[in-house]
């Protein structure tokens, strides 16, 4: 075990550079430990015939899928909107120059 210090004798200075050693050292365990449990993890993977990500339950990252277009451009059919978030440009200015939203729906 380490060495008492009297905290009460630091000036702040020399606190608040312990305190940032010792976050550091805190840091660097947590790594040291989490490292360690991967390569057991790691091991016993092998040893079952399974990845890491078959026993913690993980699947691939997948992009989250978009909401399907709702309104379609009239003057450029590649130009649609789902209806959620802010309204384009085109969608405005149709519906200003006397378009309705139902007129404009695919």
């Amino acid at each position: 075990m380490a060495a008492k210090i009297d905290l009460g004798k630091l000036s702040l200075e020399e606190l608040k550079s312990l305190q940032k050693n010792v976050e550091k050292e805190i840091k660097t365990f947590k790594s040291r430990a989490r490292d360690a449990a991967m390569k057991d993890l790691q091991q016993v993977a092998k040893k079952h015939g399974l990845s890491v990500d078959e026993i913690l339950g993980k699947k691939g990252k997948g992009r989250k899928a978009g909401s399907p277009a709702k309104y379609r451009n009239p003057a450029d059919d590649r130009q649609t909107w789902s209806g959620r978030g802010r309204q384009p440009t085109w969608y405005k200015e149709a519906l200003s120059s006397g378009k309705t939203p139902e007129s404009l729906e695919i």
